[in-house]
């Protein structure tokens, strides 16, 4: 009989890409050599949006007859980044390997350089002819830590991403590489990365739950800005209009704003209402008057200096003082704030908000609930988060819970969804939420509240509190004092556990003891070699 030949899957492009990006790295720190790969990713993306429109102007046929390929105007108009010569892909490819490339630097001046100073100088270039780019693009290139060859190797490889169809190149894969590598590069910095990225699960999950058809979104700590990439998809997705969202941000951390500036322009999103200061939210609200219909959010956990005694009298905080070692329930406040009178917040919380009674924090969550605000929490799984391992939870609140027609009145009731035992490990330290365990959760908040919805409780999932449990069980708001434990678990059977985990640890110290002896062999060889 003939054998069969094995199939073997072939990995995405975006992980065959990483894999090589990350060869070429060496001994470059994560943290500085995104900034080499994703600004590298930007520019051919720009360069092939330009280089599409170019070849439309250069043919001038129909509304381009006439029209001059050079003149950045043409370019303004249609929303696309002018590409000065020296700055456009091809030249940089075509001189990936030189050692010496003459250019011409935005004051007019000729110089010659190596590969990574033209990319440096391209970047220039960009900035200078765009305004919206102005003080966003990294000029890294250069540094001497970054291997000139490695860099020309890099450029080859995102040079031929998806060549062939421009549309597909431009827009879609290499959003799609951009958005990829971002969670990579969080990744390998670890708990550093987890302040400019939210995983990409616990993002679509809020996306899918809240639903930001149509209105302003708002993200006053919106890091990378993978909330305004995802709500934006989730409108395309469902048929929706994307030009019916507007998106407003604010970022602390000027590096991870350029970040979220370039992620959005490869994406097509307007983001001229996405802003920076040092000083935050809290102390310099750079949207001061927003009312938005939707706020998605993940702000930093029990952060301590959010300058809460220079804020004791604000007129933000309707519901109590937040204590000024905690910004948690400033955050909350702060969100609500700012949500228009039919608006919603989905927000991401440590765990901790749910129970704390601590200077004060007891009562504010109390008059959350009483005020009629607070709609669902979702207890999420352990290990989601690359920044930190406290537990964490989802806050989905709503302004108008009676009178809004699409929904059902759920004013005298919480849902509350125990997630804690959803997900898959990525490894040994990162969990994700599948595609089934998002649908599952947000399938559940949208029968619960929609009118036409055939909810139900689930023993050990999901239960749909009246707020008079709420008040018995002192306004503490952890899903597992509510929903109870599955109806499975009546079946344990704890001589079988016991057993199973027994077998399990004396199987963990064999191998313990089998690999201490190998390391001691081997250094017993060094030591006589």
């Amino acid at each position: 009989m003939a054998k069969q030949k094995k199939v073997v899957a072939e990995e995405p492009l975006e992980k065959q890409l990483w894999k090589t990006a990350d060869k070429l790295r060496k001994n470059i720190d994560a943290a500085e050599y995104k900034h080499v790969v994703l600004g590298l990713i930007f520019l051919k993306y720009i360069s092939d949006s330009f280089e599409e429109h170019y070849a439309k102007l250069l043919a001038g046929e129909g509304e381009y007859a006439g029209a001059d390929p050079e003149d950045q105007d043409e370019y303004r108009a249609e929303n696309v980044f002018f590409v000065p010569e020296y700055a456009r892909w091809q030249f940089l490819q075509n001189n990936a390997k030189a050692s010496q490339i003459v250019v011409r630097d935005p004051e007019g001046k000729d110089i010659t350089v190596g590969i990574g100073g033209a990319v440096d100088n391209a970047m220039d270039w960009i900035e200078k002819d765009n305004a919206p780019l102005k003080g966003v693009l990294p000029k890294v290139f250069a540094r001497q830590n970054l291997d000139p060859t490695s860099l020309g190797e890099l450029i080859d490889l995102v040079g031929n991403i998806a060549l062939g169809d421009a549309k597909a190149r431009s827009a879609d894969v290499l959003g799609t590489v951009f958005e990829y590598f971002l969670g990579e590069f969080a990744l390998a910095e670890g708990k550093q990365g987890g302040q400019f990225y939210t995983p990409r699960s616990v993002v679509e999950l809020l996306v899918e739950m809240l639903e930001p058809y149509q209105g302003r979104v708002y993200d006053p700590c919106c890091g990378s800005g993978g909330m305004f990439v995802h709500s934006e998809k989730f409108v395309t997705e469902h048929q929706g209009r994307v030009n019916d969202i507007s998106i407003y941000g604010q970022e602390s951390n000027q590096t991870t704003w350029r970040l979220a500036k370039m992620n959005l322009a490869i994406r097509g999103i307007d983001s001229s209402q996405v802003k920076w200061n040092t000083e935050g939210s809290f102390l310099n609200d750079a949207h001061r008057d927003l009312k938005a219909d939707y706020i998605i959010a993940n702000p930093p956990f029990n952060v301590s200096d959010w300058g809460g005694e220079l804020l004791r009298t604000d007129g933000r905080w309707k519901y109590g003082v937040p204590p000024a070692g905690n910004a948690n329930f400033g955050w909350m406040q702060h969100f609500l704030h700012h949500l228009a009178p039919t608006g919603q917040a989905a927000v991401v919380l440590a765990k901790g908000a749910l129970t704390s009674k601590s200077s004060g924090e007891g009562d504010i969550r109390r008059a959350l609930v009483e005020g009629g605000v607070i709609d669902c929490i979702v207890n999420l799984p352990a290990k989601l988060f690359l920044n930190t391992q406290i537990p964490a939870g989802l806050w989905f609140m709503n302004r108008n819970r009676q009178g809004d027609a699409r929904f059902r009145d759920r004013s005298g009731e919480i849902l509350f969804i125990d997630a804690r035992n959803l997900g898959f490990l990525v490894n040994r330290r990162t969990r994700e939420l599948s595609d089934d365990d998002i649908r599952r959760i947000a399938d559940t908040y949208h029968q619960w509240r929609t009118i036409g919805g055939s909810y139900e409780d689930v023993s050990g999932f999901c239960m749909a509190a009246p707020l008079a449990r709420v008040q018995e069980l002192d306004y503490v708001l952890t899903p597992g004092r509510y929903v109870g434990l599955p109806d499975d678990e009546d079946e344990f059977n704890f001589t079988e556990r016991f057993t199973t985990l027994r077998a399990e640890l004396e199987a963990q110290l064999s191998e313990e003891s089998a690999l201490n002896k190998l390391i001691a062999d081997n250094l017993a060889k060094i030591l006589t070699a």
